[in-house]
């Protein structure tokens, strides 16, 4: 593809942003790129250029940019209101879809962001149990809230259970409310969560942390100790919620948590969120089924409206037709195994980690089972990889190929002689 040309509108429009927005950005992609618009498994700039959307959105778009039937049920909703706080029908039908299809929901309630739904979550599951701590996984990312943002990405890594604050502006005392584990080490986890249990209000892993599959039997040593324990399991599912298989997560590993939070894929591109779980726990949002001082009310002006509900029926309707995972997963089985070959073929130290939904290429010679082996990735070769992608028409995050349904052979094509392009230039 060679070099990409960039335009004086667009050029204008990274001045505008340097000037208005805080690191010229909203805080995701590097801003020296403008998208204008998706189509399919594609997007363009405002330049005009052309590229593999392997971004997504950062994973809502799993049917696509500009779906016909997602934007069909989208513009007869706007057309009858486009929020109400109040109760619609479209909410109500996605939360029984929701509960028909995720194991560990009885009960849903919708927030607006995967940060609000990790964050209660955890509120949740404290309130439940009557305990203040919340064991982690260091590596984890929960969203934004200053209980997740402890030890996602620890410069210093410390001694476990101890927790490194990410970000300025966290109280010192919310270190001392979580314990920090190690991924993918059930000896460890183990030996925490039976050291501290007593104080423990709730176990949050993601089941796929990032890009770290569970090795086996991981997830239902969890299952077990929180079982044994009495303590609410709480499976991050943002990311993975419909992903990987209808059910999420929980289905494709065959381990059931206690609550679980969702998000992206379930909003079919428009903002929304969710906790699920079981009727008991789920019972503290109800004001009249429980004690006051156990009563944990949660008010949000966007919840459950009306315009992503549909989007997200929709994109759920799409998702359960013979044969879609089936496509998604080949798809990325492509992807992953002409990666792998092109890498062993030159020679060159990495890993390709992941599942055929959700990957991405570490350069290393080691294995990579938690956020430490991950450190080991040599980050000035994957950004030269990256560029030379971005150079050759494909998008991507710093990390990760978000692979939809809508990706076709012909994208599969481009991709693959692009990564062949980056090896060469590695």
């Amino acid at each position: 593809m060679g070099d990409l040309k960039r335009s004086d509108d667009e050029q204008a429009l990274v001045d505008l942003a340097a000037k208005v927005l805080p690191a010229g950005g909203f805080g995701n992609l590097a801003s020296n790129i403008v998208i204008k618009e998706g189509r399919g498994g594609r997007v363009w700039d405002v330049s005009g250029n052309e590229y593999v959307d392997f971004l997504l959105g950062s994973g809502p778009m799993l049917v696509g940019h500009g779906n016909e039937e997602v934007l069909a049920a989208v513009q007869e909703q706007v057309q009858r209101g486009t929020t109400f706080f109040a109760n619609n029908e479209a909410g109500i039908r996605l939360a029984a879809e929701i509960v028909d299809a995720v194991a560990c929901a009885d009960k849903v309630r919708f927030v607006s962001t995967g940060s609000e739904a990790t964050f209660y979550a955890m509120r949740l599951a404290r309130a439940h149990r009557g305990r203040d701590k919340i064991l982690k996984f260091e590596g984890g990312y929960h969203g934004m809230s200053d209980y997740a943002l402890m030890s996602m990405a620890p410069k210093r890594p410390g001694n476990f259970p101890q927790a490194a604050p990410d970000s300025a502006g966290i109280p010192q005392r919310i270190r001392d409310e979580v314990l920090i584990a190690p991924f993918n080490d059930p000896e460890t986890a183990a030996s925490l969560i039976k050291e501290h249990h007593d104080d423990l209000g709730g176990i949050i892993v993601e089941p796929f942390q990032r890009l770290l599959p569970p090795e086996p039997g991981f997830l239902q040593i969890l299952r077990d100790l929180a079982t044994e324990y009495g303590i609410p399991l709480i499976f991050d599912e943002v990311v993975t919620g419909f992903r990987f298989a209808y059910g999420g997560a929980q289905a494709y590993y065959g381990v059931t948590p206690d609550l679980c939070a969702m998000g992206k894929v379930i909003g079919g591109g428009f903002p929304l969120a969710a906790i699920a779980g079981g009727a008991d726990i789920m019972a503290h949002f109800d004001k009249n089924a429980v004690a006051d001082e156990s009563f944990m009310p949660q008010i949000g002006t966007l919840s459950g409206n009306p315009v992503a509900a549909v989007a997200g029926l929709a994109t759920l309707e799409i998702l359960r037709r013979p044969g879609t995972y089936e496509k998604i997963f080949a798809t990325g089985t492509a992807l992953m195994q002409g990666l792998d070959d092109l890498l062993q073929d030159a020679g060159i130290p990495a890993v390709v980690l992941g599942e055929p939904p959700l990957f991405d290429v570490f350069f290393t010679s080691s294995k990579v089972k938690d956020y430490r082996g991950m450190q080991g990735n040599d980050t000035e070769r994957a950004q030269r990889f990256n560029g030379v992608l971005r150079q050759h028409g494909i998008l991507k995050g710093d990390s990760k190929f978000y692979v939809s349904l809508a990706h076709d052979d012909t994208d599969v094509a481009q991709t693959l002689a692009a990564f062949a392009a980056a090896v060469k230039a590695l």
